[in-house]
């Protein structure tokens, strides 16, 4: 059995980046703790202090299948290009035409852009016949250039 993983993105917005990333994912903000009606109630609970409760935001897959995603607030400014990075897999894969394919992973790409995404690549390969791309994908930022 794998080890169960979570992801963390260090961040200046964790909420922002929790919003962002939970509708490109289709996941969700996680849940408070069993036995509270919101986290407020539960760091109230638990003592945190008031200047603490927007340190961190988590996403979770409503179908608990994929990783929890945490955002941790971090002051320190990004020096350059991730190392790690998602990739959305949208097209519908090989079993669809490159043609559909790239129809949905543009469709994919125009919902993105509007929550918040910046489009900075598109790579689309020349075409193996009867103007059908090779490969295509695109590259894009968000909210905060990831």
């Amino acid at each position: 059995m794998g080890t169960k993983i979570q992801i963390v993105f260090d961040t200046a917005d964790p909420d922002r980046l929790a919003r962002f990333w939970s509708q490109a994912l289709h996941y969700k903000v996680q849940d408070p703790p069993a036995g509270f009606a919101t986290w407020e109630a539960a760091l109230r609970a638990w003592h945190v202090p008031e200047e603490e409760w927007h340190s961190t935001s988590a996403i979770v897959d409503p179908e608990g299948r994929g990783p929890r995603i945490l955002f941790q607030l971090m002051d320190t400014p990004k020096p350059g290009k991730n190392r790690l990075h998602l990739d959305l897999n949208v097209s519908g894969g090989s079993a669809v035409s490159p043609k559909t394919r790239k129809s949905q992973v543009d469709k994919e790409v125009d919902r993105l852009l509007e929550l918040g995404a910046v489009k900075q690549k598109v790579w689309d390969e020349a075409p193996r016949s009867e103007g059908e791309p090779l490969e295509y994908w695109v590259v894009l930022l968000d909210p905060e250039g990831n």
